[in-house]
């Protein structure tokens, strides 16, 4: 099991930056993937930006460009950069650990842009 605690969510203004963290623990060896989704009101779930364990990334069209998903650091954390922000980029953010037979969730930070 891996645990995830994120943070650095908040409430910024439009063109704002935030950096969102996600700290991993427990059984962080058997993880192959880390990615950030989000939850706006209302609407689903979806995959935001992914980092695999060779370092491939992948962003979703809206975030390209603004976003960026760094691997692994000594701390085991995972970080979300976030330029640009929209009021469309109001959600619940997400970490996510996947590996082979198994996949976690962070409880979610909420990320609000809005003047």
């Amino acid at each position: 099991q891996v645990q995830l605690v994120e943070s650095g969510g908040g409430l910024v203004q439009p063109g704002g930056s935030l950096r969102l963290s996600c700290a991993a623990s427990g059984s962080i060896f058997s993880i192959n993937v880390m990615t950030w989704y989000r939850q706006a009101p209302g609407k689903q779930r979806e995959l935001v930006a992914s980092i695999a364990t060779g370092g491939r990334t992948n962003y979703a069209d809206s975030v390209k460009g603004r976003f960026t998903i760094s691997s692994f650091n000594a701390q085991n954390t995972v970080y979300l950069q976030m330029n640009s922000l929209k009021p469309e980029d109001t959600a619940v953010y997400y970490c996510n650990a996947r590996s082979l037979d198994n996949e976690n969730w962070g409880q979610g930070t909420q990320v609000t842009v809005s003047s």
